[in-house]
């Protein structure tokens, strides 16, 4: 299949730039190329289907679903319109956005130390984790199995008291508990949950009209499923055992969209906090968000929220650019941005396969990678005799 995907990107780089070549050939093209990668995984296995949106700035490039919602044959067809458990998409769909509206009204700032909204962390020695620790995952807190009595409580209580933490500030390691304090946060600082936070100020007046916590039960019929701990398919409930005991409202998952409504929230990132003449956040703070920070000697770089350059980063594929950025979620979605190039990427599938996380990875990767030979306009696109080297 590596040699396959080569072989295809070649040949792209290889003909005449979009601006010279037959609209509906290249559509073609593109179509047969992107809907070989996913018969090919959906044929392996290692998802029912999946939804595809790649886009700029400006609108939708190419969109596609292909699947199903679950394996069986007569299961009904994905569309764009699907509603997806997005998983950790939540972070930087959700959390993230809500903490810097938030700032940009003045009532935090990303160096407020933890133990003023927390006051549960004085006296533990953790009084020097910021809120831009919890962003950036250098807390130094660990993720742990939360209680299923008062879950809340548990996971401050058990973050507090952490024997083994790190010290914060230069290490990244990647936990849950840093979004589930920041989620918690919100709804201290504002004084409305979460999920209520985010309809109001940033779903609602963007138009995302499918993208909620907690869906309604009638729903989950028409909703990809995810796989639970008995290997059963279920629709409509958040995989993520700890935002289920959150009550389904959690900082690092719980979000539920659909590759139209990502796409809208994208492109107002891309629009430096527009979309459609309305604005939901100032230039500053998009800048803000997706500025770099490095840790871990320069190894990782990570925004607020986002992921820049990571062992997470598998949808940057070859080509993005090193000031794009992203995200993933464990149950098979993804994003990726790149305002350099005018590019984005959206996946969203019905994993099926969580063994092989290479594979699925490389997948995303492949994705990225072709979406960005085909679809760039950029000035700087890819050189017709680079030489693509899929992983």
């Amino acid at each position: 299949m590596r040699i396959v995907c080569a072989l295809f990107i070649t040949c792209l780089l290889a003909v005449a730039s979009p601006l010279h070549a037959s609209d509906e050939l290249l559509l073609a093209g593109r179509s047969a190329i992107i809907d070989f990668l996913m018969e090919n995984a959906i044929s392996r296995g290692l998802i029912a289907g999946g939804v595809i949106v790649v886009g700029n700035r400006d609108g939708i490039l190419y969109s596609a679903a292909r699947g199903r919602l679950t394996p069986l044959p007569e299961a009904p067809p994905l569309t764009e319109r699907t509603i997806f458990d997005i998983a950790s998409l939540t972070k930087v769909l959700a959390t993230a956005p809500a903490v810097m509206k938030l700032m940009e009204e003045g009532r935090i700032t990303l160096l407020d130390p933890l133990t003023r909204w927390f006051p549960e962390f004085e006296g533990t020695g953790r009084e020097d984790i910021t809120i831009l620790n919890l962003l950036t995952h250098t807390s130094g807190l660990d993720d742990m199995a939360l209680s299923p009595e008062e879950p809340l409580k548990s996971a401050i209580r058990k973050a507090a008291s952490q024997k083994t933490w790190k010290q914060p500030g230069n290490r990244f390691r990647y936990a849950d508990i840093n979004f589930i304090l920041l989620g918690e946060l919100v709804r201290r600082t504002a004084g409305v949950t979460l999920d209520r936070f985010c309809h109001e100020q940033i779903y609602a007046p963007l138009g995302m009209n499918d993208t909620m916590f907690l869906p309604p039960l009638e729903f989950a019929p028409a909703m990809a499923p995810t796989i639970g701990p008995g290997n059963g398919l279920t629709a409509g409930i958040v995989q993520d055992e700890n935002a289920r005991r959150l009550g389904g409202v959690a900082g690092h998952a719980g979000l539920f969209s659909t590759a139209a409504d990502l796409a809208r929230f994208v492109r107002m990132v891309m629009n430096e906090g527009t979309l459609d003449d309305r604005r939901i956040f100032s230039e500053r703070v998009v800048t803000q968000m997706t500025a770099p920070y490095f840790y871990s000697s320069g190894h990782v770089v990570r925004g607020l929220g986002w992921d820049i350059q990571s062992p997470f980063s598998s949808p940057k594929g070859n080509f993005f650019s090193e000031m794009s950025f992203g995200h993933t979620g464990y149950s098979g979605t993804s994003v990726w941005i790149d305002p350099q190039r005018d590019l984005f990427v959206i996946l969203l599938t019905v994993r099926l396969d969580y063994r092989d996380t290479r594979l699925f990875n490389r997948l995303r990767s492949d994705i990225s990678t072709l979406a960005v030979a085909v679809f760039s306009t950029h000035p700087n696109r890819i050189a017709r005799t680079e030489t693509p080297q899929l992983p």
